[in-house]
C-alpha cells in the first residue's frame, strides 16, 4: 500500500516561506509522477505543481509560477514544495499525490493521496 504523509504546513505572514514535505512509503517516488494540489474553504481542489516520473517535466500552475518550487529526492523517497513570497490567497489545505501516468495535471489521474496539511497566510 502506498502512503503519502504531508508535513510542513503552518501559519505564516504574507511574504514569508514554507517548505512542505511528502515522504512516500510502499512505493518509490522515482516511479510516480508526483503532484501538489490545494483546496481552499468553499473552493474546488486545484492543481499547484507536478514533476514527471521520468524527469524532464516540471510544471506549475500560473498562480504559483516563480514563487513555488517542486522537487523530488528519490534517495529519500520524498517530494517537496518550497513556497516563497506567500500570499493570503495561497491559504488552503495542500495535498501531495502520486500518479502512475508519465505526466498529468489532472487530479482524477492521481492514484494515491496524502491527508493534507494546512497552510494559512495572514495579511
Amino acid at each position: 500500500q502506498v502512503l503519502l504523509v504531508e508535513s510542513g504546513g503552518g501559519l505564516v505572514q504574507a511574504g514569508g516561506s514554507l517548505r512542505l514535505s511528502c515522504p512516500v512509503s510502499g512505493g518509490a517516488t522515482a516511479t510516480y509522477t508526483m503532484g501538489w494540489f490545494r483546496q481552499a474553504p468553499g473552493k474546488e481542489r486545484e492543481y499547484v505543481a507536478a514533476i514527471a516520473r521520468r524527469g524532464g517535466i516540471i510544471d506549475y500552475a500560473d498562480s504559483v509560477k516563480g514563487r513555488f518550487t517542486i522537487s523530488r529526492d528519490n534517495a529519500k523517497n520524498t517530494v517537496y514544495l518550497q513556497m516563497n513570497s506567500l500570499k493570503p490567497e495561497d491559504t488552503a489545505v495542500y495535498y501531495c499525490a502520486a500518479s502512475q501516468r508519465d505526466f498529468t495535471r489532472m487530479g482524477i489521474n492521481y492514484d494515491y493521496w496524502g491527508q493534507g496539511t494546512q497552510v494559512t497566510v495572514s495579511s
